[in-house]
């Protein structure tokens, strides 16, 4: 492997086993065996080193529940049963990836003071959004942009609060199936 990847795969163990805020740039090249200095020579920062490996193990995750998913859900499946089973696998691999969903939170406070991650966190939402358009929907719809982006903000509101409170308290956070009443509630209601 080359200086920028073993940088690159220290900055993910580090964000999984430290976190964003606790990771010092000391830590990255101790566990990468790479000087300081290459962290400036090929990210620029410690924080953008950090911020691009978070978003990169967070798509490896994506992918990771996409694999998951791929052999579960009939694509004719009702939404409900597609929401439940989503939700089901977001949870497991989220729990399996605990560290990594706090450092995605560690972040926000300091977003102001960092440029650099603020536009490559708000690429990698719009990302997050497409995708999760199509992994809830099943489908987007190509003569319709704003409503998958609609479809996949709403996906992505929901998933960083459940995330977040997963986070806080995850023995009274809502489960897949309370996630999946509640939309059936909501939408009964709207219908209505």
């Amino acid at each position: 492997m080359s200086n920028r990847d073993d940088l690159m795969a220290a900055a993910k163990q580090c964000l999984r086993e430290k976190g964003f805020t606790r990771t010092t740039a000391r830590d990255l090249a101790a566990v990468s065996g790479v000087s300081l200095a290459a962290i400036g020579y090929h990210f620029g920062s410690k924080e953008a080193l950090l911020s691009q490996a978070m978003i990169e193990a967070t798509a490896e995750w994506v992918g990771e529940l996409e694999t998951a998913l791929a052999s579960e859900i009939d694509p004719n499946a009702p939404l409900a049963i597609r929401f439940e089973t989503v939700w089901t696998r977001i949870l497991e691999v989220a729990t399996a990836n605990r560290q990594l969903w706090a450092a995605n939170f560690e972040v926000s406070p300091y977003i102001d003071a960092m440029p650099e991650v603020r536009e490559v966190m708000a690429a990698a939402q719009e990302k997050a959004r497409e995708g999760l358009a199509e992994l809830f929907q099943g489908a987007v719809r190509p003569d319709d942009p704003a409503a998958n982006r609609a479809v996949g903000a709403f996906h992505y509101a929901l998933m960083t609060g459940v995330l977040a409170q997963w986070l806080i308290d995850p023995e009274r956070a809502p489960s897949a199936r309370d996630l999946t009443q509640a939309l059936r509630i909501i939408a009964a209601d709207v219908a209505g």
